[in-house]
């Protein structure tokens, strides 16, 4: 038989069982379509938590100062530790490993501009903070060296903190007091969505050098607690290379423990975040996540598969006697094989580019709708079409050589006698 009429027979056949083989191919459309869609939300899972993350800093590490828990060079542990500007200076000029570093001072004082009042607090930061916090600006500048070297009273708002102060007006050259203070607003923030934090959301704060904070909002005298002008809320440094977070983290446990006098490997002395040992269990969690569904997708192709084989027996059981027939008049044992073999990879293949033009379809509109933030928008995975087609000619072989190797193996004489 030659291929243009096994492909004619194979669709006599088709026509003549229209809903059956709908359904038949509905199971595989419906499996490919699951294997890119259910995979490209994954991904976009991913990749969405991985920007939401990254937002906070890339490489970031956040240190405060704790108690020490262990007795060192005759002094008594129970000590606390104070971080200040001179341990971010000498983290600065000593640890080769650290590639960006910044005090933060967080003062929460009123704030009032010419609209409206607000209490959401002002940060005071070098401007190398802005870079590795990833403090995007959209309208007018960022800090630069020469506002903290001046301790110019500039601030750059956050996203929320400029619609609450200046609602609907424009912010940049306006000045906004600050506990009387008067600010100039040089700069507002893109919106920024960040799924951690340490202490609040950036879109919350207003940001300012820390020279002008530090001079105008210093830290309240507590006596007998010994906190003095130059005391921080945080030091925050950006690691040079990801690979050595550990032994950066260490350097600046050894830098800062040699002149407070206790033992870097004191975990209590100093209290660290290190926000890469936090990617990396998401990351983990992330894989597990992107495999359960590729693994949910790949089990409803194979039940779709199984279907298509179903079928296929059920329509050798139906043509026995054209079997037998078609074997009388002098069909080989090939030829049959041939003809039921083709019917079912018609089936998978045609199932299977409709699929993968659904899903790939479906992932695209998605991407174009306004969908809610908790929702990822699908990202079609090159892994997952290849994953699909190697199932999908999985799928052709098993679901189509045992039917046709069935029908096949018949003999003319039990075919003709079949009821």
């Amino acid at each position: 038989m030659t291929l243009s009429e096994i492909l004619r027979q194979a669709f006599a056949t088709f026509r003549a069982h229209k809903m059956r083989t709908f359904l038949t191919m509905f199971g595989i459309v419906w499996g490919i379509a699951s294997v890119i869609i259910l995979v490209g939300l994954g991904r976009g899972f991913v990749v969405d938590q991985k920007k939401h993350l990254e937002a906070l800093g890339k490489d970031l590490v956040i240190m405060w100062g704790g108690r020490t828990s262990t007795q060192v060079g005759g002094r008594a542990a129970g000590r606390e530790i104070q971080l200040n500007v001179e341990d971010a200076e000498l983290i600065r000029d000593e640890c080769y490993l650290v590639k960006n570093v910044s005090p933060e001072l967080r003062r929460t004082i009123p704030e009032v501009s010419q609209f409206n009042s607000a209490n959401r607090g002002v940060v005071g930061m070098w401007p190398s903070y802005q870079s590795f916090r990833s403090l995007l600006i959209s309208e007018g500048r960022l800090i630069t060296d020469d506002d903290e070297r001046e301790g110019r009273r500039v601030l750059v708002l956050g996203s929320k903190a400029y619609r609450q102060l200046f609602p609907g007006q424009p912010a940049i050259g306006a000045t906004v007091l600050v506990k009387s203070m008067p600010y100039s607003v040089i700069g507002v923030l893109q919106e920024k969505k960040q799924n951690s934090n340490y202490s609040g959301p950036d879109n919350d704060y207003l940001f300012a050098p820390y020279s002008a904070v530090s001079r105008d909002f210093p830290p309240p005298e507590k006596p007998g607690e010994g906190i003095t002008r130059g005391y921080l809320d945080d030091i925050v440094f950006e690691v040079g290379n990801p690979e050595e977070h550990g032994a950066a983290v260490l350097q600046v446990r050894r830098t800062i423990g040699r002149v407070r006098h206790f033992d870097p490997l004191d975990k209590d002395a100093l209290f660290i975040w290190d926000t890469m040992d936090g990617a990396k269990q998401l990351a983990k969690i992330f894989a597990v996540v992107t495999l359960f569904f590729g693994c949910v997708a790949i089990v409803t192709l194979c039940l779709g598969g199984i279907g298509v084989m179903n079928i296929m027996l059920v329509s050798v059981t139906e043509r026995t006697r054209e079997i037998g027939t078609r074997k009388a008049m002098g069909a080989t044992k090939r030829d049959i094989l041939r003809q039921f073999f083709a019917e079912s990879a018609m089936l998978t293949v045609v199932s299977g580019i409709l699929g993968l033009t659904f899903g790939m379809g479906t992932c695209v509109a998605m991407e174009a709708l306004p969908l809610p933030d908790f929702v990822p928008h699908p990202i079609v995975s090159p892994i997952s079409i290849v994953a699909s087609i190697l199932t999908l000619s999985l799928i052709t072989v098993t679901a189509g050589v045992y039917p046709a190797q069935r029908a096949a193996d018949m003999t003319p004489v039990e075919s003709l006698r079949y009821e």
